[in-house]
């Protein structure tokens, strides 16, 4: 009777050790899971920090650019506001040589 307990016993002890390993074996495959989906994260966010950094340097270039368009936007306006002038300079002195010509006729 005593050993017939004693087996009893054991094959509790045995059925709770089984269990526990069960249990520590689902969570080991949960905690792998975890770790492959935390490693997926990461490479995720390295390659978003990555894309990043690109349109980052982009958007600086495009800063530089656009400066340098502007200044040659604010050039090219001077040099046409220069010509300009000269034109109207030239159209008032061909006026004023044409209403000198006809004054000398009057007379």
């Amino acid at each position: 009777m005593h050993l017939r307990l004693d087996v009893d016993v054991q094959t509790l002890e045995t059925e709770k050790l089984r269990k526990g390993k069960n249990k520590a074996e689902e969570d080991l495959d949960k905690i792998r899971e975890e770790k492959i989906k935390a490693d997926r994260w990461e490479r995720k966010f390295q390659e978003a920090q990555a894309r990043n950094e690109v349109l980052k340097e982009g958007l600086s270039e495009s800063r530089n650019e656009n400066g340098e368009l502007k200044a040659r936007v604010a050039e090219l306006e001077k040099s046409l506001h220069h010509y300009r002038n000269r034109n109207s300079a030239m159209e008032l002195r061909a006026s004023l040589s044409k209403i000198e010509e006809m004054k000398r006729r009057v007379e």
